[in-house]
């Protein structure tokens, strides 16, 4: 061989298309589409994620503000109904002292007549009495204690003796708790 082909280079033929990249070269470029690929995977992941709980939250949003629009139009009327107790107190009182007087038996129908109808509208919205009898077991989370006596026997110790004021409910919500006597 002579000098001039020692210094010539041997070139190798080169196809189009064909990269000149060594297999090394070729799998970190892979990783690095693959990474891409997961990243993009993981911020779809991240989105469904966050779309999930956004719209769960929202959900239990709806849930919860029908159920206290419900209750609401069921408690609506609350104040009315406290306002209009002490019409009723007076209309019991008023029927005790009718039912004594024998000559006012005309009164007595008309003025029950009237206290009927009114009881009769008021449950029609919801309103309840709270059935408290002389001898039940007090309980201070259904009853408020007025006053305590002395029992005037064994038996109605921490027991209602009389009741002062009745008890209503409005649906199942207690509007007035019934206002009790207890023996001691």
């Amino acid at each position: 061989m002579s000098k001039k082909n020692k210094n010539k280079k041997v070139e190798e033929p080169q196809v189009e298309g064909a990269t000149t990249a060594t297999p090394e070269v070729e799998v970190e470029e892979q990783k690095e589409q693959k990474s891409a690929e997961e990243q993009l995977q993981d911020q779809l992941a991240a989105e469904k994620d966050k779309f999930m709980r956004l719209f769960a939250e929202f959900e239990n949003y709806k849930k919860r503000t029908s159920k206290e629009r419900i209750e609401l139009f069921k408690t609506a009327s609350q104040d009315v109904m406290v306002s209009m107790l002490p019409v009723l107190d007076d209309f019991e009182r008023a029927l005790m002292h009718i039912e004594e007087d024998k000559e006012a038996e005309e009164l007595r129908k008309g003025v029950l007549l009237i206290y009927n109808k009114l009881i009769n509208t008021l449950e029609q919205k919801g309103l309840s009495k709270i059935e408290v009898k002389q001898g039940d077991v007090f309980n201070a989370d259904d009853h408020e204690a007025v006053t305590q006596i002395p029992a005037p026997s064994d038996d109605l110790k921490g027991k209602i003796i009389d009741v002062v004021e009745r008890g209503y409910k409005l649906g199942e919500k207690v509007i007035r708790f019934p206002k009790v006597v207890i023996g001691q």
